[in-house]
């Protein structure tokens, strides 16, 4: 059963939109002001919000300002309910985030329609599960059914990009955002003194070049961005893509959870950088890459990587990054070849990994 949150300070109204809703089989909490609204949604994470505007404590534009930045109750649907029908209040709930606004008084079946369809909007966000170019492509779909920008779909450009060929350079005008369909791709930094640091690797499905999104309209790319191997890309026009995620709540806090996993990666990622020792790092590395071969369909989880490259990321010199993966070799953890790495005994990279 669905659960719905009334936030609605009219007893009279209050009570027959509970009646309306509990007859269409839907679970209703309700609260007659905003401050007792912002903490029940807090408490119960409800399925949907209908929210007044004028109320005692928080007026409704509160509420859901409130809501729109809390990572728990960001993505739930809201619809303002007001006896106010002025373009003015209608364009600035709109503004806000809201995905409905309902004039009262209002006519069962267009709140229940209302609901239905953000209900349904929502869960079809929600079934997206894999981040692949099929999810990119409906999650894309379904921005574009909410927002003005019809030619969006028309311009995700594929291009492809033959080995070692650079995708973008550093100093370059940032225009788009990636997102991986097949390869592999390295982002390169160069510091001061114009020595390389391989910044990041990223593997089918996943997105980069995202942080240009929040620069401003000149902004220039940080890093350079090369492909590892023949690799198929997505171009999503920049502009484009800014418009549509800060159009919408639901979009925006879904493409957030889309790239969070990277984010995190790279978290730990620097927590073993400043505490861990060179073998644990190259054991998490090797563990972490073989774990992505297995994602993108490598059923033998050969690690295809220069000796270069893995030590640029974990941050240590060739020479110990070598003598490290040759104690693996000798206790039969690994086989190496050319830019290659097996890992035949999981469970001790493992036990390494984690500094046993």
């Amino acid at each position: 059963m669905k659960e719905i949150v009334l936030i609605e300070d009219d007893f009279n109204i209050r009570e027959t939109t509970v009646d309306i809703l509990e007859l269409s089989n839907y679970k209703v909490h309700t609260a007659d002001n905003g401050k007792d609204g912002v903490k029940l949604v807090k408490e119960i994470q409800p399925d949907l919000v209908l929210c007044d505007i004028k109320m005692p404590g928080y007026n409704g534009y509160e509420v859901l300002r409130i809501l729109s930045r809390l990572p728990e109750t960001a993505t739930i649907p809201f619809i303002f309910l007001s006896s106010n029908n002025l373009k003015e209040d209608i364009r600035k709930g709109m503004n806000l985030g809201a995905d409905d606004y309902l004039t009262k008084p209002f006519k069962e079946m267009d709140l229940l329609d209302a609901i239905e369809c953000r209900l349904k909007r929502s869960q079809a966000f929600n079934d997206i599960k894999q981040v692949d170019i099929k999810g990119l492509s409906d999650f894309m779909d379904l921005a574009n059914e909410i927002t003005p920008l019809n030619e969006l779909k028309n311009k995700r450009l594929v291009k492809k990009y033959a080995k070692n060929e650079i995708i973008f350079k550093e100093e370059d005008y940032v225009k788009n955002v990636y997102f991986i369909i097949s390869g592999k791709v390295k982002r390169i930094e160069t510091d001061s003194h114009g020595k390389e640091f391989l910044d990041d690797i990223h593997y089918p499905n996943q997105f980069f070049g995202y942080l240009s999104l929040f620069n401003s309209d000149n902004s220039k790319h940080s890093r350079t961005a090369i492909a590892i191997e023949n690799t198929e890309v997505a171009l999503i026009p920049k502009e484009d893509f800014k418009t549509l995620i800060f159009k919408n709540r639901e979009i925006a806090a879904n493409f957030i959870k889309m790239i969070s996993g990277n984010v995190m990666d790279k978290e730990k990622r620097l927590l073993q950088l400043a505490y861990a020792s060179v073998r644990e790092r190259v054991a998490n590395l090797i563990l972490k890459l073989h774990h992505e071969e297995l994602q993108n369909k490598n059923t033998t989880g050969v690690v295809r990587i220069s000796r270069d490259d893995l030590a640029n990321i974990i941050g240590t010199s060739k020479e110990s990054l070598i003598r490290t993966l040759t104690e693996f070799k000798k206790d039969n953890i690994i086989i190496t070849g050319r830019a290659e790495i097996k890992l035949l005994d999981k469970n001790r990279m493992l036990r390494i990994a984690n500094g046993f």
